[in-house]
């Protein structure tokens, strides 16, 4: 009876995990798109082919996304890895109304303050890229590499709490993968359930 419950309880997780990111499957080619960035230009996930690509779900009002912005655990993890040539996205599905919908003059604002530094902050108002990500909290993050796929989908790390006091204790998914990536070995965690508050789509 224990080794059913124990069985179940694995498979639950299993099929929750798969359920949050049916929009994507990992070792496969990571679906392109274009949205708009903060200085009115078009980006293109398919313009960065050949380097390492990483996106990053946000909505600042959330307090989860406050932990590892107010830490410095992301801006530091943007500064270590953009500096290898990583491109870094920050996309914000927040629609118009919605907690975390910002303009360009406020997301650009909120990242000098966190003293943040994305290679861009992408805005998705529509809800369109999100959805084709399955993007269903902030911070969810994805992890794409130069070949165009998909290596990571999930948690930013591994204790789902809002207290900045957990991140040493955590282990950094996005961290690990990146550095297990770029040293030619597989990513050990590939799919993860990811936690903080839900997506504000319009619909």
């Amino acid at each position: 009876m224990v080794k059913n419950s124990v069985f179940l309880t694995a498979f639950m997780a299993f099929a929750f995990s798969l359920s949050v990111h049916a929009g994507v499957k990992v070792d496969q080619a990571a679906p392109d798109f274009e949205l708009v960035n903060e200085t009115g230009n078009t980006v293109k996930l398919s313009d960065y082919q050949g380097k390492y690509v990483v996106l990053e779900w946000t909505n600042h009002l959330c307090p989860y996304v406050q932990k590892h912005y107010d830490s410095g655990n992301i801006p530091q993890l943007q500064s270590k890895y953009t500096e290898q040539d990583v491109v870094w996205l920050q996309v914000i599905s927040s629609a118009e109304g919605k907690q975390g919908h910002v303009d360009a003059e406020k997301a650009v604002a909120l990242n000098e303050e966190r003293n943040s530094e994305p290679s861009h902050v992408l805005f998705d108002p529509e809800g369109d890229v999100g959805k084709l990500y399955g993007a269903k909290t902030t911070p969810h993050m994805y992890i794409i590499n130069p070949e165009g796929d998909l290596k990571y989908a999930g948690a930013i790390d591994s204790i789902k709490s809002a207290n900045p006091a957990d991140i040493e204790k955590a282990t950094n998914y996005v961290d690990v993968s990146l550095t297990s990536l770029m040293a030619g070995k597989d990513v050990e965690n590939k799919l993860t359930a990811p936690y903080g508050c839900s997506v504000k789509y319009k619909s």
